[in-house]
């Protein structure tokens, strides 16, 4: 028994001494890794670099600082609605416009190639015969200058319609102006959000790398000692925590973008105020009343466009008239004739006759119009309200949770924790933040998708 278990001594001896040589090799090198503080690097190909690499500024900035810059950043986007609005006003002007007299002129000036005839005749008393005598009518050289007024009466009424269906114009102009500037708000909020999770799950991802570190033991003067179990999760954590750096890095950059800043500005995101409303489906339908989303408007005023092209089409029945007024400077008759310079008033009525059942047909096609178009907003509405009623329940499904996360966090920061612990508490917390920041972000997006169905901010439609 003695020879048997001394022999068994130096065989465990044997296999310990190259486990040794490993841990010897591979924990100083996983242990350099860990202490070193890893940042998003945004000046080359690579994810990460040392932090002492970033030379930008960090800039301190709120979510209404962040839509103020995006805005300004962004203007072309808030000058094209405006642009939309002023092209449609200007083309109801126009129309309007067609109300009052047009005066138009026209003038020309010919030379004949051959002098014109001289012949006057008239009747002999006595026989009957006819006597020409040479007598100068029309020149050989002619000016004429004639300028007209036309006062349409008859096509008042048309005009009329046509006015409506430019104003319908300008409104649906209107309830679109501000959708690219509420897109973009909505859009930098995300980011915002986003970029404020990714912040806290960065945090927590280093104080999962420290609560690894904290667990190995120091032998002598061999450093930092660790299973092979703890290594791996060590290398875990740190695969962990690259990655939610680059997170962090693109979606900084993304914002940046959006801001019109330098893409690798440095953020230090402010956290905004908790989010608190206290809207209900009752205020939520009687605001659509009041202020219908885009969607309504546009079905609305083109309801009122095929009424108004309906009635335009009946127009094609009634005569033309117009009254026409001038003035003439002429000189191609001689004053015997007719005089160098008159004015002159009269009415003008024009009427087609036949054309074939044309307005015929196109009346029947106006008014099928103007029914699809007046379906066509019974349709819109009922779908706006049960949009409205399926965007009020996730708003108070979001409103719930983000209440809930707020709970959560408050429970974390109250209970009670030894020492030891202290590392995965800090972790806990952080990820109970970015829960938190999670929940507002959803509840801010169900509250913002259910205010743009009831247009709330929208331009009055006149």
């Amino acid at each position: 028994m003695f020879g048997r278990g001394s022999s068994s001594v130096p065989d465990t001896r044997c296999r310990c001494v190259p486990a040794l040589l490993a841990t010897a090799i591979l924990v100083p090198v996983i242990a350099a890794a860990q202490e070193s503080q890893l940042t998003p690097n945004r000046n080359g190909p690579s994810l990460l670099s040392i932090r002492g690499d970033v030379a930008a500024d960090v800039r301190r900035i709120t979510l209404a600082d962040a839509q103020q810059l995006a805005h300004a950043a962004n203007d072309p986007l808030a000058r094209l609605g405006q642009l939309q609005v002023e092209a449609a006003r200007q083309h109801r002007l126009g129309v309007t416009s067609m109300y009052f007299p047009s005066v138009t002129t026209q003038a020309f000036n010919l030379h004949l190639n051959e002098t014109p005839g001289q012949l006057l005749s008239f009747r002999r008393p006595l026989t009957g015969g006819l006597i020409s005598v040479p007598v100068g009518v029309i020149a050989q050289d002619q000016t004429t200058v004639n300028v007209v007024a036309t006062q349409p009466i008859t096509q008042l009424f048309a005009v009329r319609q046509l006015v409506k269906i430019a104003q319908a114009d300008e409104n649906i102009a209107r309830s679109k102006a501000g959708m690219p500037v509420t897109a973009l708000a909505r859009q930098v909020e995300k980011n915002f959000f986003d970029l404020l999770v990714a912040e806290r799950e960065l945090a927590a991802a280093a104080a999962d790398a420290r609560t690894v570190r904290t667990s190995w033991a120091t032998v002598g003067d061999a450093g930092l000692l660790a299973t092979a179990a703890q290594q791996t999760d060590a290398l875990r954590v740190e695969r962990a925590h690259a990655a939610v750096a680059g997170e962090v890095a693109t979606l900084t950059a993304a914002l940046n973008g959006l801001l019109g800043l330098a893409p690798e500005a440095r953020l230090e995101l402010i956290r905004p105020a908790p989010f608190v409303e206290n809207l209900t489906l009752k205020d939520a339908l009687a605001r659509a009343q009041v202020s219908p989303s885009p969607e309504v408007v546009e079905a609305e005023q083109t309801a009122v466009k095929a009424r108004s092209a309906a009635q335009l089409a009946k127009f094609a029945y009634v005569p033309g008239v117009a009254i026409v007024g001038g003035y003439v400077h002429q000189d191609a008759l001689s004053d015997a004739v007719l005089p160098e310079n008159f004015a002159y008033v009269g009415v003008v009525a024009t009427y087609t006759l036949f054309d074939s059942l044309k307005r015929e047909r196109a009346v029947k096609e106006a008014s099928a119009q103007a029914q699809a178009a007046s379906l066509g907003v019974e349709l819109t509405k009922a779908k706006s309200a049960a949009t409205i009623k399926s965007a009020y329940i996730e708003l108070e499904r979001s409103r719930d949770a983000d209440h809930f996360a707020r709970q959560m966090l408050s429970a974390s920061r109250t209970g009670v924790r030894v020492v030891s612990n202290s590392e995965s508490a800090e972790a806990g917390r952080a990820r109970a933040e970015a829960d938190v920041f999670r929940a507002e972000k959803r509840y801010r997006e169900a509250y913002a998708t259910l205010t743009s169905l009831i247009a709330d901010g929208q331009p009055t439609i006149r």
